[in-house]
């Protein structure tokens, strides 16, 4: 994509319930994190060391969940990939990867870049109760309003509603 300076994957992680369970991380607050404290999908940016993106999603959801998706998943596809609206945001494509592990699967807080983690049904997401919108601070000292999903009262918004939005559109 141009512009695009880094590169980053995400998981995208159902799990088999009664429908599906989407993994679901709520970041822990650091000053020099600018996702600091938002609901995400578990991820980061491309090491030197990863031999492509589909192993960054696997490699960055194993040390923020200790879930092993190169052990206990199905790799199902992956979606569009995208790059921040903001300016203030890095320079950055982010590439979702979608994988499927079986309803007894795990996942727990493994880093400290987590506080907590969330499954959270297919079926609520597209629900209209969690359908919403946040009011995001802007640096010129205004709110803009933004779409969201409501997880556990916790906003999803921003780049992570776009993944989860395009999940939504392709899962019926």
């Amino acid at each position: 994509m141009p512009g695009a300076q880094f590169q980053a994957a995400v998981s995208v992680v159902l799990r088999s319930a009664k429908g599906l369970d989407l993994l679901l991380i709520k970041r822990a607050h650091f000053d020099r994190d600018p996702w600091s404290g938002h609901m995400a999908l578990p991820g980061g940016r491309r090491d030197s060391k990863d031999i492509d993106l589909k192993h960054t999603a696997i490699r960055e959801t194993m040390e923020e969940t200790a879930l092993d998706l190169g052990q206990d998943a199905q790799h199902l596809g992956q979606l569009k990939a995208l790059e921040p609206n903001s300016v203030r945001l890095p320079k950055l494509t982010i590439t979702p990867f979608v994988f499927g592990v079986g309803r007894h699967a795990q996942a727990s807080v493994a880093s400290p870049e987590i506080d907590q983690v969330f499954w959270v049904s297919l079926d609520e997401l597209r629900g209209r109760d969690s359908e919403s919108y946040v009011e995001i601070p802007m640096p010129d000292g205004h709110e803009q309003e933004f779409p969201c999903y409501l997880v556990e009262a916790e906003p999803v918004w921003g780049l992570t509603y776009r993944i989860i939005s395009q999940l939504l559109e392709v899962h019926t």
